[in-house]
């Protein structure tokens, strides 16, 4: 339990102290104060009172606040971890796009290096956000009229014990299909006039390769007008099980070029307990059906699963490696509330999920590929990181622009989360749509209105 003078404050500490098991049982008090360029916070707790002072200019009243939040923030990591006797390869950073901060701060000192260092993050991680940026170079663009085009397909076979979407097995919602098609098309007619300039085309789910062959089509169809200008098109095709041949055709008549396969894992055992209905092999055979359509292939690995060991994540990595994909993102265990292996198994420890993503960074590296997006969720196992890998000049456009927030993200269908920005203004405004099926259905209309709103 944690008070602090500004109420405000007490959600984002919070965030700091779920760093540290056992921290959520303290009596922790918190006294925050700015005065000029001074920020001072005081910790009382186990009897002790720690004190901390720093000294940064602002030029705002938006960047005054980041500060007070951040240092404040700081104060408590300390004060943690040296209680803990325990640092964490983030430090005190609880935010989930530490690119973004390191890109703020090139702005105004022309360094995040320092920066990165104060806030107690570790030197390998500081690397690594290096290392993204690097990667970014020729993609990284902030420029207004820039906007991305999202389409959510929330269907899958089955839901995997992971997962807090929305997704429901496709027995359940396929009833539903023919009216989400019509409603597709009515949102993207209306959102054509909206688009300016089209960096890339994203059709998510769930898993998109569920839908009926021709219902696929129906999809790609209505999306051939907004794409005049071929830019990248991503399918996120899914799980093995789902892929035909005739979908891969159908997607190369339609112009994709990119299309991932979620293989999560190389493990049966492990595929098993999450819940999938396919096997390893199933995964690899996907890959050779693919092969010859000539897309480039994202694959999704997870560290952390269910019981697995280190070796199992090991062969998973190696396997991934093997198949050649364009890009292997390596996300690290996120167990949100909704998702059926939250209260059914333990996260696995520390020392096991540090040694799962340092292989995966190794591995990778030796592999030539290279880190180019980065992102952290609340609740993520270890307080570690999902790290998008890629080829040399094979990154995916919609991953850094959607990760680092710099191009309107138009986006259509149930649980799409349509963002403007505002660059001049240095804000973002958002239009979600209901998660749920059937309400988007009964509010397509309104939606569309209200990002033609938005839009202005």
């Amino acid at each position: 339990m944690i008070a602090c003078s500004q109420p405000w404050l007490e959600p984002e500490l919070m965030d700091v102290v779920r760093l540290f098991e056992g921290a959520d049982a303290l009596e922790i008090s918190q006294e925050t104060a700015q005065n000029g360029t001074t920020f001072q916070n005081s910790i009382l707790f186990d009897g002790k009172k720690f004190s901390f002072t720093d000294e940064e200019e602002f030029s705002s009243a938006l960047e005054k606040k980041s500060l007070i939040k951040r240092f404040a923030k700081l104060a408590l990591y300390k004060t943690l971890s040296e209680y803990f006797h325990k640092q964490l390869p983030w430090g005190s950073l609880t935010g989930i796009r530490p690119t973004r901060l390191a890109y703020q701060a090139i702005e105004k000192t022309g360094e995040f290096r320092p920066l990165f260092q104060k806030l107690c993050v570790s030197e390998e991680n500081t690397a690594l956000v290096g290392r993204v940026l690097d990667g970014q170079r020729g993609i990284y663009e902030k420029k207004e009229g820039n906007v991305d085009l999202f389409v959510s397909l929330p269907f899958c076979p089955t839901k995997c014990v992971y997962c807090s979407f929305i997704t429901a097995p496709i027995a359940q919602t396929k009833k539903y299909m023919p009216a989400y098609l019509e409603a597709l098309k009515k949102e993207l007619a209306a959102a054509k006039p909206l688009i300016g300039n089209l960096r890339s085309v994203y059709i998510g789910g769930g898993t998109p390769f569920v839908l009926e062959e021709e219902e696929l089509e129906a999809v790609l169809k209505m999306l051939a007008p907004l794409r005049e200008n071929g830019c990248e098109f991503t399918v996120e095709a899914g799980r093995p099980d789902t892929f035909t041949p005739k979908k891969l055709q159908i997607c190369r008549d339609f112009g994709v070029t990119r299309i991932c396969i979620n293989a999560q894992s190389f493990s049966d055992r492990t595929l098993e307990a999450i819940g999938r209905k396919h096997t390893a092999a199933d995964v690899i055979s996907a890959f050779s059906m693919a092969e010859p359509y000539g897309f480039d292939v994202n694959c999704d690995l997870i560290a952390g699963l269910t019981g697995e060991s280190l070796e199992e994540f090991k062969n998973s990595v190696d396997t991934a490696i093997s198949l050649s994909p364009a890009n292997i993102t390596v996300h690290t265990l996120c167990l949100k509330k909704g998702a059926k292996l939250k209260e059914e198994t333990a996260v696995l420890p520390d020392a096991l999920l540090s040694d799962m993503i340092s292989y995966s960074r190794e591995k990778l590296t030796a592999a030539g590929y290279e880190p180019y997006y980065l992102y952290r969720q609340k609740y993520m196992a270890g307080a570690h990181e999902n790290v998008g890998w890629t080829k040399p000049n094979k990154a995916c456009v919609y991953n850094v622009d959607v990760m680092e927030e710099i191009a309107d993200n138009l986006a259509v269908g149930a649980n799409a989360i349509t963002k403007k920005l505002f660059l001049k203004e240095g804000r973002i405004e958002r239009c979600g749509s209901p998660k749920d099926i059937p309400t988007y259905l009964e509010k397509v209309e309104k939606i569309i209105e209200e990002k033609e709103k938005l839009w202005g």
